[in-house]
């Protein structure tokens, strides 16, 4: 009776704080999965070696394993054992669910339903505005991740079999792959990556088009399949984030293939359907996979600016992708056109957008570029590396990219802890500052007299 007492206590006590500080909780079991992950790595079974990594080591795998990242500090495929990988593989679906999520569907799993405590907490993750549309979205969530994960392991095992790959292995390599992709985590436990691949069609289409799914978002991918016959009946965050993806894919596409398509030591090098293939997937993969075919290294650096552009960019709100989300984008570029000219309203598929979303567009962009100021600041004064790839490698980890142009293994500790805290920041801390700053909504009883300074 005691112990159950206890219990009621704690579940009354986690309802209490689900309901007044849901992002906080959803930061601490964040932590707590990021913090286990950790453990798991320290242990000596999961280096190839048998001995147990360093702390920093550990730490920031974890951290970009679980935040779905894929930035490494080691060689992947060499430092870690099966054991390992297996860990790691773990940490990219925990964190491609989110955390809350799978909160959620354990908690369905278990009572058949799902409690209040499960909605609150899966509704500030995923961002439904309605508690009633979580169990649809955690079905949805379970649906898809498997479904497209299945089908993605399914292309690839064929293909891994014919490159002289025993059964076993090729079923690994693909399961590893197919979770890695639709998570856009980033993550290869091959040897040389995806590189010895870059005019394979039957390995990059996979991870083309499945990094494009993942980056979308769980609430488009819902609506997609309820009403994947009629666009015109998608919801207008569905139609930004589908056009606003396409129309960044294509730029980038184009730009970077432009930008390398003579460059002797990337595309330069490569017949030419090779290396339209590989601007495809330059193009695409930026915005939150991680996955290269080619060096990042030794791009140019008019190709890491843009690439720096796309990532902080990233994907769909709710999604495996990182960045300040496609549709914060997309109503800054709409109320850009709007004031340009004239009109009063931002109007986008004929839906008129709240100033409400304006203004938290305005500030996610702001504390996003913010952060990444301060961070390479901070790693300038670390180290003695030049503004672009300091700039580079931090977008790409506060975007939960993992693109790199090769020096994270070579930081210093102080400059990796940095890193894996910006990992983190970059997966949980636009999603907990747009919440806070919804639920901070309110309406003022009396409001000042109005005046405009001057802009600009």
């Amino acid at each position: 009776m005691a112990q159950r007492g206890v219990l009621e206590l704690a579940r009354d006590g986690l309802d209490a704080i689900a309901r007044r500080h849901p992002a906080r909780l959803a930061l601490t079991v964040f932590a707590g999965v990021v913090a286990l992950v950790t453990l798991l790595l320290s242990l000596p079974a999961a280096t190839a070696r048998g001995d147990r990594a360093p702390l920093v080591d550990a730490l920031f795998t974890a951290t970009s394993s679980v935040c779905i990242t894929g930035l490494t500090v080691v060689d992947t495929a060499a430092y870690w054992s099966r054991f390992g990988h297996g860990v790691i593989l773990a940490g990219i679906q925990v964190g491609g669910f989110g955390v809350m999520t799978l909160a959620s569907i354990l908690g369905l799993a278990v009572s058949r339903r799902l409690g209040l405590t499960q909605r609150l907490l899966t509704a500030s993750e995923t961002k439904t505005t309605r508690l009633g549309e979580v169990g649809s979205l955690v079905r949805a969530v379970v649906i898809t991740s498997f479904v497209v994960e299945s089908i993605l392991a399914l292309a690839l095992f064929p293909r891994f079999l014919a490159l002289g790959q025993g059964a076993a292995e090729a079923l690994w390599n693909a399961t590893f792959y197919a979770v890695s992709i639709f998570n856009n985590a980033g993550f290869v436990n091959t040897p040389g990556g995806l590189h010895p691949y870059v005019g394979d069609p039957w390995v990059n289409f996979p991870v083309i088009i499945g990094a494009f799914i993942g980056a979308l978002g769980f609430p488009v991918i819902l609506v997609l399949a309820q009403k994947w016959r009629k666009p015109s009946r998608w919801n207008l965050h569905a139609k930004l984030t589908v056009t606003t993806s396409l129309a960044l894919a294509a730029m980038g596409t184009v730009l970077i293939g432009a930008l390398e398509w003579l460059n002797p030591r990337t595309f330069g090098a490569l017949p030419i359907p090779d290396r339209l293939l590989a601007a495809l997937m330059a193009g695409i993969t930026p915005r939150s996979s991680g996955f290269a075919t080619v060096d990042v290294g030794e791009m140019r650096e008019a190709t890491w600016l843009l690439q720096d552009a796309l990532m902080f960019v990233g994907g769909g709100s709710a999604s495996t992708a990182g960045g300040i989300k496609v549709t914060t984008l997309a109503v800054m570029l709409l109320a850009i056109g709007a004031e340009a000219r004239g009109d009063r309203d931002v109007d986008a598929f004929g839906r008129r957008i709240p100033p409400e979303s304006l203004r938290l567009a305005v500030a996610v962009t702001f504390i996003g570029a913010t952060t990444i100021l301060v961070a390479s600041l901070a790693l300038l004064s670390m180290t003695d590396l030049r503004l672009d790839v300091i700039l580079f490698e931090v977008i790409s980890a506060f975007a939960t990219c993992g693109l790199s142009t090769g020096i994270t293994p070579a930081l210093p500790d102080e400059a990796k802890y940095l890193l894996s805290a910006l990992m983190f920041a970059g997966r949980t801390g636009t999603m907990t500052v747009a919440a806070a700053l919804a639920v901070r909504s309110r309406r003022r009883v009396i409001r000042q007299p109005e005046e405009g300074p001057i802009i600009g």
